[in-house]
């Protein structure tokens, strides 16, 4: 399923998730002048388990935890974080306000960062991309606006079905089956191969559910509660 838009009004220009969608697309960017030397970049920049564990004899893998949320392995990959980015990080910017929405981000990443390496510990394959901190954005929406319509689409063929679901709905199958994904990738091993990081999905989602509404502003609050009854979502 494809977002392609939401229900949601916003009270304020979301400064912060547009920058952040700038300063990843500038870094791929970055990434392409590599060509083949990418790898390299990788695996300096993203995060590695065994490093990261290792830290205290190489302290700089701390700061991966951070400069591993830039990075993308592909179109598709950077594409498909920056639609989620952009269609659900400006609701929740607007509710936590700019500078804890940062924070909120960039932590939600270190945390989803932490819970992939911590399944897979002994392995030497660097972990990249923004999908854990927008995981985090995905789970404090769900909380934030459970009613809200997301608008989804399905490609079928040369069609594009579109149709539309409660958030809570929505965000709720996307996390139940990065779940399933992720028992599934530990039961057969597929985990220690690489691929997607779906641990990375379940541990920032549910830290976006926390930290969300530890974050949010009062007046935020009244404001959806206002909105809510006005807008009927």
């Amino acid at each position: 399923m494809i977002p392609l838009g939401d229900s949601v009004p916003r009270r304020r220009f979301p400064w912060v998730t547009y920058s952040l969608i700038a300063i990843n697309v500038v870094v791929f960017l970055i990434e392409l002048s590599y060509g083949s030397r990418v790898q390299t970049l990788f695996y300096r920049y993203g995060v590695v388990p065994k490093l990261l564990f290792e830290w205290k004899q190489h302290p700089w893998v701390l700061m991966t935890l951070i400069t591993s949320q830039f990075l993308h392995g592909g179109w598709y990959h950077i594409i498909g974080n920056m639609i989620y980015l952009g269609i659900f990080g400006d609701n929740v910017e607007d509710q936590l306000g700019h500078g804890k929405y940062l924070f909120f981000y960039l932590v939600s990443g270190v945390i989803a960062a932490l819970v992939q390496a911590m399944m897979t510990p002994g392995s030497t394959i660097p972990s990249i991309g923004a999908s854990g901190a927008i995981s985090g954005v995905l789970g404090a929406y769900m909380l934030f606006f459970p009613t809200a319509r997301v608008i989804l689409g399905i490609p079928l063929f040369l069609f594009l079905y579109v149709f539309e679901l409660p958030a809570v709905i929505a965000l709720g199958y996307w996390f139940i089956s990065q779940y399933l994904n992720g028992l599934f990738a530990l039961a057969t091993g597929a985990i220690l191969g690489g691929g997607v990081a779906w641990w990375a999905h379940v541990g920032g989602f549910v830290a976006g559910m926390i930290l969300g509404p530890v974050l949010r502003e009062k007046r935020a609050r009244y404001y959806f509660v206002y909105d809510y009854d006005r807008m009927r979502y």
